[in-house]
């Protein structure tokens, strides 16, 4: 006996199904992206942060004020701009940002992608990195000044303290925290390179005759210095304290470490000094000093090339020791000199200031 239905057999509905499959790829990707914006990386962001110019103002306090004041010997009119720059770091070992976070800044040029390690050592807590970056920021202000008026040709006493010695020194119970260190050998060391100079003629062979100050009292101690890397040291942390001969003050809380130092001394070297040192030009750099105008490679160097950029410098002074980082990565238009010491700086400046040749400094290229 046959069986006839009322309508004939429909095929499947591929379109449906089609439908169907492709809400489930939607859910799917709607989870995997809600995941991946909850859950943290091991990652920390860096990305152009503000800039400041060292002849102008800053805020503080709501109100507005120049970056840099001195008081107790002339000062002159400035025009034009030495910017320093910052770089913004997104996240913290408290606050990672996630994976959709960290996905979109691989994808944006302006901003570089790094270990959350790299900027916070496993043992140093955040508080404590923030501390440290305020200290240096403040070392890095008292150095520029120094570096400036040793440019200008201002003369002032400089006291080498020692703040603390690391583990295993070569100076453990000859030298203390809180010493003065006078001289090496008999030679007086007025600032940190010329005890580091005086202990490389030293030599690893031979202790060293170090002359401190403890509590007032003179005496000469016996230390047998070490290599450490291509350094030749005796163990001993210090700091450089210094006697200006008049005041200045930098203003500008809200940035640490040490990479602005640079930009600070040429900033007080153009407040001191007639005329415009950069012809009245927009001109950006960054770079470490110390007493004797030596100018140190930093980090966040190309995201400090793009917060130039963007502010409208046409002229950058960057660290000779940065320069591989540079070269493939500057701006349109831009011309980065590569710069060891502050002189280099003032003769970048200066070519800048006279329309001169600049061709035959150096600089970071293109690539």
């Amino acid at each position: 006996m046959a069986l006839f239905t009322d309508h004939p057999v429909q095929p499947p509905d591929r379109s449906a199904r089609a439908v169907g499959a492709g809400w489930v790829v939607l859910g799917i990707a709607m989870v995997i992206g809600l995941i991946l914006a909850v859950t943290p990386s091991p990652y920390v962001i860096e990305k152009p942060g503000p800039v400041y110019n060292t002849i102008g103002t800053a805020e503080q306090d709501g109100q507005q004020v120049p970056l840099i004041s001195i008081s107790g010997e002339p000062v002159y009119p400035t025009e034009g701009s030495l910017d320093l720059l910052t770089v913004s770091l997104v996240g913290n070992p408290d606050n990672r940002p996630s994976w959709l976070t960290v996905a979109a800044a691989w994808l944006d040029p302006n901003q570089a992608v790094i270990p959350i390690e790299s900027a916070f050592p496993p043992d140093v807590s955040t508080k404590q990195r923030e501390e440290q970056s305020q200290v240096q920021m403040v070392n890095s202000q008292q150095d520029a000044i120094a570096a400036a008026l040793t440019s200008l040709d201002y003369e002032y006493p400089t006291i080498l303290s020692v703040v603390s010695l690391p583990g295993d020194s070569p100076a453990e119970g000859a030298i203390e925290a809180g010493d003065e260190v006078v001289s090496v050998n008999g030679e007086e060391v007025a600032d940190i390179t010329a005890l580091r100079d005086a202990l490389t003629r030293n030599g690893v062979d031979d202790a060293a005759s170090i002359g401190i100050i403890r509590d007032g009292a003179s005496e000469t101690v016996q230390v047998t210095p070490v290599e450490s890397g291509d350094a030749v040291v005796v163990g001993i942390n210090v700091t450089s304290d210094y006697d200006f001969p008049f005041d200045v003050t930098i203003e500008l809380d809200s940035v640490g470490g040490p990479s602005a130092g640079m930009m600070f001394a040429l900033g007080i070297i153009d407040t001191l000094t007639s005329g415009f040192i950069q012809g009245g030009e927009d001109v950006a750099g960054t770079g470490t000093i110390n007493q004797a105008g030596e100018v140190g490679q930093i980090g966040g160097i190309r995201q400090k090339l793009i917060g130039a950029d963007q502010s409208g410098a046409d002229w950058f002074l960057a660290p000779a020791g940065n320069c591989d980082e540079v070269t493939g990565h500057v701006p349109d238009g831009m011309t980065v000199f590569s710069v060891d010491t502050l002189d280099d700086a003032l003769a970048a400046l200066d070519a800048i200031r006279t329309g001169a040749d600049t061709d035959a400094l150096e600089q970071c290229t293109l690539g």
